[in-house]
């Protein structure tokens, strides 16, 4: 709505028309709510018109899957935005397992046209604050009020550690892509994550000496299990350091950066030997130490807390800001509740905490009791809904660890309700005066394998808790604690449907929490055990 003094009033306000901002748009507009985005730039995705610099995505695009079924082949596509149309699914713009930047950006774009989101593009935001518990969002000219804002801006600059003379590093956003303009050169690149293995494979057959170096050692996704650590497609530079090829990775704390003539000095202490110095010298010094989030935007009204690392916002298990009332996070900026764990952090996570968001928002601000189903207090088939959830889901699948289903049993109607892929956290807030609940996710085993190629397995259902791949684990709770937990043997396919492997134990431990006890056989309330 527009008011005379020219105001634009809402419902529901969003920033940014990236993946996050458009995948909460189409939910939005699905649900019919009054919403608008607005989008700094003339068409959406504007960070992949930039990065990655040397043009390949890390996010996996495996079209080949032999699966017929969209919501199981969704686990391995990791670009699509969920929609309901089968034409606009990221498969069908590119082949490449690892593709182009630009082949998101078409996607994006048509993904916007297509489904005629309220997008308004070319309007830059200049201040947010919130008056009467309502957001003011300042652009050029205009004024947009609304009850809730959801932030989608993704990042808003470089992460810029604290050393001394790090002003003499050339920063990844603004560094040359050309290999050659490295020939030679002694090359010092500060950071250990995707973007300093990116830049360093792009120059290795260039430069004379490669060093990555930050205090900490790498951490490689097959080994944390989460896809923003260090992937397989890196590993050149790894085998170019123990071939001795000169090039190499210090855990080293970089202690100071100065120049002298045409050379950078870098006093280094390595954190791995015992507090050892060094002072090393290069031609040429790279930052790629990642991304932050910018609170610019903000006045004090209004301006978000940021969690502990500083760099991405504090948010709550509803994805709300946790000290600012109605402010939500989409897109990337929701990793807060399972930073380096699942995937909240990329689209193939995130686009399904949008899912959930969007609902959790049609039941605060337009009163729409939060969708589930009703099961009856019955052990068969709860094991049955249970294990179709576990080999159908992709939300799951993705976002294992931190999305569960959720069985309340409701004592009052002698049924169970089924709730679909919430934040276990918010699942426990929620759910917290109920004496039993049962939460479904999928899990990885320990991480503390001394090599995770080759894991001792136990292949029989009574050691499932110590399955390394990932599996299904039913939790009990009772109030706010957890009381038991089921874990279901690993499979190499993902497919949790064998009688003996997985119905049989899963079916006995749901029996066990739901059986009424002995003493009153003809009880028509399932038994609500005491904490363990």
């Amino acid at each position: 709505m527009t008011t005379g003094s020219g105001e634009h009033i809402h419902r529901y306000l969003i920033i940014g028309a990236g993946p996050g901002g458009l995948q909460i748009s189409y939910f939005l507009q699905r649900a019919g709510a009054d919403y608008l985005t607005l989008e700094r730039e003339a068409e959406p995705g504007g960070f992949f018109r930039h990065y990655p610099r040397h043009r390949r995505l890390i996010s996996l695009n495996k079209v080949h899957t032999g699966e017929k079924d969209p919501e199981i082949a969704l686990r391995w596509d990791w670009n699509s935005l969920l929609n309901d149309a089968p034409g606009l699914l990221f498969p069908r713009y590119s082949q490449e397992y690892f593709p182009s930047p630009e082949d998101l950006l078409r996607y994006l774009a048509d993904f916007q046209r297509e489904h005629e989101l309220n997008v308004r593009f070319s309007t830059a935001v200049d201040r947010v604050e919130k008056v009467d518990g309502v957001f003011v969002v300042h652009t050029a000219g205009e004024v947009f009020r609304a009850e809730c804002l959801i932030m989608a801006t993704g990042w808003g600059g470089p992460n810029i550690p604290d050393i001394p003379g790090i002003e003499l590093a050339v920063g990844y956003e603004d560094m040359s892509t050309a290999p050659e303009d490295f020939t030679d050169k002694r090359v010092l690149i500060i950071g250990k994550g995707n973007s300093a293995f990116e830049t360093a494979q792009a120059i290795l057959g260039h430069a004379a000496v490669v060093h990555l170096a930050s205090p900490r050692p790498v951490r490689f996704a097959w080994t944390s299990k989460h896809p923003g650590d260090v992937r397989g497609q890196y590993g050149a530079l790894l085998d170019s350091y123990w071939f001795k090829t000169l090039h190499g990775v210090l855990e080293c704390q970089i202690d100071r950066l100065w120049r002298e003539g045409d050379r950078f000095k870098a006093e280094i202490t390595y954190t791995l030997a015992e507090g050892e110095q060094a002072l090393l010298e290069y031609d040429t010094v790279l930052r790629c130490t990642g991304f932050t989030m910018s609170t610019a935007l903000f006045d004090d009204s209004c301006r978000p807390e940021l969690a502990p690392n500083g760099r991405i916002p504090a948010i709550g298990p509803d994805f709300q800001s946790t000290n600012v009332d109605g402010l939500y996070f989409a897109g990337t900026l929701m990793q807060g509740r399972d930073f380096k764990g699942a995937s909240s952090a990329f689209i193939d996570g995130f686009r399904y905490n949008l899912r959930t968001l969007a609902r959790l928002l049609d039941e605060r601000y337009g009163q729409v009791p939060l969708d589930h189903r009703l099961l009856p207090v019955d052990a068969d088939q709860l094991t049955a809904t249970m294990l179709e959830r576990v080999n159908y889901s992709s939300a799951l699948w993705t976002q294992f660890e931190y999305l569960c289903d959720v069985y309340v049993v409701d004592q009052a109607t002698g049924r169970i309700r089924h709730y679909a892929d919430l934040p276990e956290d918010y699942a426990v807030d929620r759910f917290a005066e109920h004496p039993l609940y049962f939460t479904l996710t999928l899990r990885w085993g320990r991480g503390d394998y001394g090599d995770v190629f080759a894991i001792q397995r136990h292949p029989t259902p009574d050691r499932a808790h110590e399955s390394a791949f990932l599996h299904p684990v039913v939790r009990a709770w009772n109030h706010r604690e957890m009381v038991a937990e089921q874990h279901l043997l690993e499979d190499l396919l993902a497919v949790w449907r064998h009688p003996v492997r997985h119905v049989q134990p899963l079916r006995a431990f749901l029996t066990s929490r739901l059986t009424p006890p002995a003493e009153a056989p003809d009880s028509a309330q399932p038994h609500i055990p005491e904490p363990s």
